[in-house]
């Protein structure tokens, strides 16, 4: 049986391909690299209904993931987390079949378990033996400790205003960690030096081609728990863009090989007011955004001045007459809150400025009543302490509660 389907990397600006069995990084020509597939095979030798006999991970989709073999998949149960309906928040916003797909329940907490499950699997079967990143926190502790599972050492660049639980995370998993004064952009002109001078792997967002895959199962998944159908619209909150850039890529491959019929759900990119490069091309009808100077906001994980990949994020939004859209760190909190008390769940920022974005689209008549939309939650509110601040009433021993 082939485990993976996996053709050739492939430039999406200048269409040079190069082989999968040796490590690359950038293309040439500077631009970030997509994994092709056979898919043409999948086509014909796969059956859609096998899928749903498979463990209960993102591995269940292994021909369409790099790995070759399956002894390098490093995994620690990642994937196929829950599409919730939420109808009180959807009676608010006046949408009757909004759901989330949240991946707060994932290792690590966050989605960047899925890019670094992919990425350190086929960094280990490409026999590398350090890797180095910057990021925000949640990407950094993902691959910190994936790495460290499959015995490769890890070298973390984050700001030294990352969320400190994942600061915790990369340190307790014996990666070399350094903090820098400064943004992500700075971290990864500190790993970019180092990787020349010590030959790491460069496991920065889009430096290597495989983080894009892990983060792709996340389309796969939801046409899945909608019987192999599609959502209206899908919103995302973007920083580096990898997430909805791989939703796109699954969707396209999976309509390729006839999984999925009819046009594609309308992306949206959701982004801070301190930090929307997207959003501003987007409004300008422009290929690639602008370094945001400046950039701050309390979802740290969307604080990415300028996206390697920003003119992946933007075809898809044009691709699928989609939307880019900005929300106050404000208003994300609030919505942080409201989603808790009327759902149950609580959600990252990054996650609460997606539903702001959904709530705004809803108001405007972009998204109709009757549409189904998916609200991507990228990560636990518990590993942003900070963002949910308390003051309750102290009581003292014997004290009864006040009636309200």
């Amino acid at each position: 049986m082939t485990y993976s389907y996996v053709s050739h990397l492939e430039c999406p600006i200048c269409e040079k391909t190069y082989d999968t069995e040796e490590r690359h990084q950038l293309c040439t020509c500077g631009s970030p690299l997509l994994v092709r597939y056979h898919l043409d095979r999948i086509k014909a030798e796969v059956e859609r209904l096998s899928i749903g006999e498979r463990s209960r991970d993102l591995w269940r989709y292994h021909e369409l993931l790099p790995v070759r073999s399956p002894e390098h998949v490093v995994s620690l149960g990642e994937g196929m987390t829950p599409l919730l309906h939420l109808p009180r928040l959807g009676g608010e916003y006046g949408l009757a079949r909004l759901y989330m797909k949240d991946e707060g329940l994932v290792p690590t907490g966050s989605f960047k378990a899925r890019g670094a499950a992919v990425g350190v699997s086929k960094a280990k079967e490409l026999g590398v033996k350090g890797l180095a990143m910057p990021t925000n926190g949640n990407a950094g502790a993902a691959w910190a400790l994936y790495a460290a599972r499959a015995g490769i050492e890890a070298t973390i660049v984050m700001p030294q205003d990352a969320p400190s639980i994942t600061r915790s995370e990369v340190a307790l998993a014996g990666a070399n960690l350094y903090l820098v004064d400064g943004l992500i952009s700075d971290a990864g002109k500190i790993v970019a030096q180092a990787v020349a001078d010590r030959g790491l792997y460069d496991a920065s967002t889009l430096k290597e081609p495989y983080r894009i895959e892990g983060k792709k199962t996340m389309g796969i998944e939801i046409a899945e728990q909608l019987g192999w159908t599609m959502p209206d619209v899908i919103l995302y909150p973007t920083g580096g863009g990898v997430g909805l850039i791989g939703i796109h890529k699954a969707l396209l491959e999976l309509r390729e090989i006839g999984w999925l019929q009819g046009p594609l759900p309308r992306l949206v990119a959701v982004q801070a007011e301190g930090c929307a490069p997207i959003v501003k091309a987007w409004q300008e009808k422009k290929e690639r955004s602008e370094f945001w100077h400046d950039s701050t906001t309390v979802a740290f994980g969307i604080n990415v001045p300028k996206a390697l990949g920003d003119f992946l994020v933007l075809r898809a939004l044009y691709d699928t007459d989609g939307a880019a859209i900005a929300v106050s760190d404000e208003e994300l909190l609030q919505e942080q809150k409201r989603i808790a008390r009327l759902e149950g769940t609580f959600i990252c920022p990054e996650g609460a400025a997606a539903f702001v974005a959904a709530r705004k689209l809803a108001q405007s008549g972009w998204i109709k009543p009757d549409e189904k939309m998916v609200v991507l939650n990228t990560g636990a509110g518990i590993k942003y302490p900070e963002t949910a601040v308390v003051s309750p009433p102290l009581l003292n021993i014997g004290d009864r509660i006040p009636a309200k």
